[in-house]
């Protein structure tokens, strides 16, 4: 027999009241198409920058290095090395002067870019201010009295109870290459961090590609697997089998996003409701305008969830108007999730988290709320008066739950437990606890 919905969670505002348009399938992969458009996109853009950084320091070192300063350059290296040969000083020192003066303007250009490359504004101003200090305390000891009288003072210093002047110069030099090491490995350490995170942004990206291309070969084979020619899963004992088994295999393959996707679709699908079916042909009987008939005392669901969604994360997703009545979601995550219109009579919720879910609209019983009741693994549903229809909701965080209509509220004080009752927005003064604990 077909039940019609109650009256009791009909406190629907108008802006939940309608059914999402399109197709979330299509809506999904273009919004994920332009997530690798904008990947794609965003690859060749640092590829081209970093390509036209190439050409502008290869062009800066041409235009610096011109043919001319090359030949002097060259010059200047034959001079050094002849009056090395014959011993002329004078020209000796003219020789090496020049080209001294000519390299360091070749290597000028190659040093300022890789200063630029490596050493970020802000690390060659610390080094300029600590140039500054050195300077400054040199100056303090040069043109002021601070120096004269240290000067005294290490006239009256044993030094050689404390070494040379030159040992105590080495071991500062070593203590400034130490720091100098230090520096360089930190910085290193900076930029594979950074690289680090490149990549793992990148692997985030791929696993959200690949993710939905699963999801989409899911959709086109459960697909195929129900419109054949003879109506909806007509052969239904072995292709109901062969759906389930997809289903389950690739719920433990995907996030808590992917798993609220295929949910949506299933259910938009009609796959999860029961629907009044042909006892001997075992096809899905027509209402009559245009859907499918639903029997929820008698009907087969195309795929049973069972105990799927046990123990699942789906928190932060989009669950409207999905159809996850009868399902095992014991210890499952929902906070933050949007269950406007969803059905969850008979599901089983115990020690379920949903706190700040949106509950507006929510079916968790059929019937009237003093009459319904939560199922019961021996007696069977009575959709007529709510008995045995209602979710199994014993221990279940409600904390912040928004939107919570009075039939919902009635129903959860019910029959939550004396723990779950604390939890309940607006309290349970005047309800019953009928779970008497």
């Amino acid at each position: 027999m077909s039940i019609e919905p109650d009256s009791s969670n009909s406190e629907i505002n108008q802006k939940d009241e309608l059914e999402p348009g399109g197709s979330d399938q299509s809506l999904l992969t273009a919004g994920l198409g332009k997530k690798q458009i904008f990947g794609q996109s965003a690859f060749k853009a640092n590829m081209s920058k970093g390509a036209a950084f190439l050409v502008e320091s290869n062009s800066s070192l041409q235009t610096a290095i011109t043919p001319r300063i090359l030949l002097f350059t060259s010059l200047a290296i034959a001079t050094t090395i002849i009056s090395i040969v014959i011993n002329n000083s004078f020209l000796g020192i003219l020789g090496t002067l020049a080209t001294l003066i000519l390299s360091l303007l070749i290597l000028f250009p190659w040093l300022q870019n890789i200063i630029q490359e490596w050493f970020s504004p802000q690390d060659r101003n610390v080094f300029i201010g600590l140039i500054g200090v050195i300077v400054a305390i040199i100056g303090l000891f040069r043109f002021t009295n601070l120096g004269s009288g240290l000067l005294s003072w290490g006239k009256r210093v044993n030094w050689d109870a404390s070494g040379t002047l030159a040992e105590w110069f080495g071991a500062l030099g070593q203590i400034a290459i130490a720091i100098i090491a230090v520096y360089v490995a930190w910085r290193q350490y900076v930029i594979s961090k950074d690289l680090t995170i490149q990549q793992n942004l990148l692997t985030v990206q791929q696993n959200i590609i690949t993710q939905q291309q699963t999801i989409d070969s899911y959709f086109q084979g459960i697909s195929d697997l129900v419109l054949d020619e003879e109506g909806l899963l007509e052969d239904w004992p072995q292709e109901k089998a062969i759906a389930e088994g997809r289903t389950a295999a690739i719920f433990s393959s995907v996030d808590g996003s992917g798993k609220a996707k295929i949910l949506r679709f299933l259910s938009r699908s009609k796959l999860l409701s029961p629907l009044q079916r042909d006892r001997r042909l075992g096809r899905a009987i027509l209402d009559g305008s245009g859907g499918y008939a639903e029997d929820r005392l008698e009907g087969v669901r195309v795929i049973d969830l069972g105990v799927m969604l046990a123990g699942a994360d789906l928190a932060d997703n989009d669950l409207r108007w999905t159809d996850l009545s009868e399902a095992n979601l014991i210890r499952a995550n929902l906070s933050n999730c949007d269950l406007v219109k969803a059905n969850l009579s008979r599901t089983i919720l115990y020690d379920a988290n949903l706190s700040n879910a949106d509950l507006n609209g929510v079916r968790l019983f059929y019937g009237l709320p003093e009459q319904a009741s939560p199922r019961s693994r021996s007696e069977p549903p009575n959709y007529e008066t709510g008995e045995q229809t209602g979710a199994v909701i014993e221990n279940a965080d409600f904390t912040n739950a928004q939107r919570m209509s009075e039939s919902t509220r009635y129903y959860c004080c019910t029959w939550c437990g004396e723990k779950t009752r604390q939890t309940i927005p607006g309290g349970c003064e005047g309800i019953p606890n009928k779970l008497g604990r």
